[in-house]
């Protein structure tokens, strides 16, 4: 409930942060943004109780604007045909903080249990002050939104009505709510799979999180911005979602070691689908656009984050442990037509 709280408040948050950013600039955005985590880490910290957890939770989620605005400051300053790679790069991030991450979290965890989330708050205000100095704006003021924040701009519902309505996004739109309803399923379960199918202790669970993070590093830092220029990003994204496709259905049969990191590997595929996707989505759309169509498409996916872990505890629990995955991997066979759909329109 408390990871929900967030991507509840995020779903809220985000398109009306995305809109900011179009009208009043990335960098002052992201700053808030990240200045916003910063709040909820040390509060999270401070916690005494349940309920000011909950209200970190919350407040990051209500500023959790920054991956969306990164996106659009990326896409405001590539040309459109090396944005995939570019986004790319944010995944290799992704992928080196899922390796790092835990590690630092847990030799904090040493000194206090409060001690990780202080780290990361710490970690926030570095970057927030980073970024005061050393980010410059990216947005010129004559491609900013020309009309000032309107009341429509605070229901969470206009943008993805308007999302709704552009026929040019709609199928790409749900491939990647199919995506990630799956992939954040995944994320909620995978450490209750591996100890009821293989017997792993926290730590063994650990290291094949590390393992993700590495090959999450290589495809989106590497791979993407090798492959980007060969095959083209409508290509890619359906390599992507087949590769995907494939991961979770070799996850769900999994009995061993060895089969649950093969199977690993094709999950790795989310780096090229997504990559590719958000790039294909973000050529639909004019520079005034790209912070309300990325703010809109992340409260869409936070949606994912709500409905997704949900299923897969329902589905692990009435149907087995394999379940969320071989469900899983018809969901993404649906995304793999949408996606060859959505992309020659």
């Amino acid at each position: 409930m408390l990871s929900l709280s967030f991507s509840a408040a995020q779903f809220l948050a985000a398109p009306i942060l995305g809109v900011m950013s179009d009208r009043f600039g990335r960098r002052p955005v992201l700053l808030l943004s990240i200045l916003g985590s910063a709040l909820g880490y040390f509060l999270f910290g401070l916690a005494g109780s349940l309920a000011v957890m909950y209200f970190s939770r919350i407040l990051d989620g209500f500023t959790g604007g920054n991956i969306s605005t990164a996106q659009a400051y990326i896409a405001d300053v590539t040309l459109p045909e090396d944005r995939a790679k570019n986004f790319g790069l944010i995944g290799a991030a992704f992928g080196l903080g899922f390796i790092f991450g835990p590690a630092i979290g847990g030799a904090l965890s040493h000194i206090s249990v409060h001690a990780p989330a202080y780290g990361a708050g710490v970690l926030s205000l570095g970057t927030a002050c980073f970024g005061y100095f050393a980010l410059p704006e990216s947005l010129p003021h004559h491609q900013r939104r020309p009309h000032g924040f309107r009341l429509a701009d605070l229901n969470p519902l206009t943008p993805l009505g308007e999302l709704l309505r552009r026929a040019e996004l709609r199928l790409l739109l749900a491939a990647l709510f199919l995506i990630n309803f799956a992939m954040s399923g995944l994320q909620s379960n995978f450490s209750v799979f591996t100890l009821v199918r293989l017997h792993y202790s926290p730590q063994q669970t650990a290291m094949v999180f590390v393992y993700i993070g590495l090959l999450a590093a290589l495809v989106q830092g590497y791979l993407v911005r090798r492959l980007n220029p060969v095959l083209g990003e409508r290509r890619m994204a359906i390599l992507g979602v087949f590769m995907l496709s494939a991961g979770f259905l070799g996850i769900a049969f999994s009995y061993t070691a060895w089969q649950l990191l093969i199977a690993i590997a094709g999950v790795a595929g989310i780096g090229f689908a997504t990559t590719a996707q958000t790039a294909l989505l973000s050529h639909r759309v004019s520079a005034r656009e790209q912070g309300w169509l990325l703010g809109s498409t992340q409260s869409v996916l936070s949606l994912t984050r709500v409905a997704g872990p949900l299923y897969a505890g329902a589905m692990f629990d009435f149907l087995g442990p394999g379940a969320p995955y071989w469900t899983g991997s018809i969901f993404l066979l649906g995304a793999l037509a949408l996606t060859i759909l959505g992309a020659t329109e």
